[in-house]
């Protein structure tokens, strides 16, 4: 049977170099890489890493926002990063990852409590941003 439920599949985010904004998000936020060995060797448009088994941030380098005409003023997107992009951990996941943007003096703000969002007023969330400038939220419920 097919579900047919809603979901995020992906969030695509300027970058200024996909290699380093995967490294980011592998060494700082824990995320796992997609196809950066295939765009490095030009196979692939951009690499992408992964939030969870259905859903990943896709890192597309300013030089494709030419070939983004799905829609009319589809290419006038790039440079204009989306507000932020929340991602949703558990307790430990979230101190987890503080610590790491810490060892790597990644600034944050500090953390606040009952922000609301998907599933309601999350317990604690900090934000901080990736070396492009996108501002990244995280949260965790209780």
């Amino acid at each position: 049977m097919t579900d047919h439920t809603v979901r995020l599949d992906h969030v695509v985010l300027w970058v200024t170099d996909p290699v380093a904004a995967a490294r980011f998000y592998r060494e700082c936020v824990g995320l796992e890489p997609v196809r950066v060995d295939e765009f490095a060797a030009g196979k692939v448009s951009f690499p992408s890493v992964r939030v969870n088994e259905e859903t990943i941030l896709d890192l597309a380098p300013y030089g494709l926002a030419p070939r983004m005409d799905m829609l009319p003023g589809s290419s006038d997107s790039a440079g204009h990063p989306v507000n932020h992009v929340c991602l949703s951990l558990s307790p430990a996941g979230f101190d987890a990852l503080r610590a790491r943007l810490a060892a790597h003096d990644v600034p944050m703000t500090d953390v606040g409590h009952d922000s609301f969002g998907a599933r309601g007023p999350a317990t604690r969330t900090f934000y901080f941003r990736d070396p492009d400038g996108n501002v990244i939220e995280a949260r965790h419920y209780s």
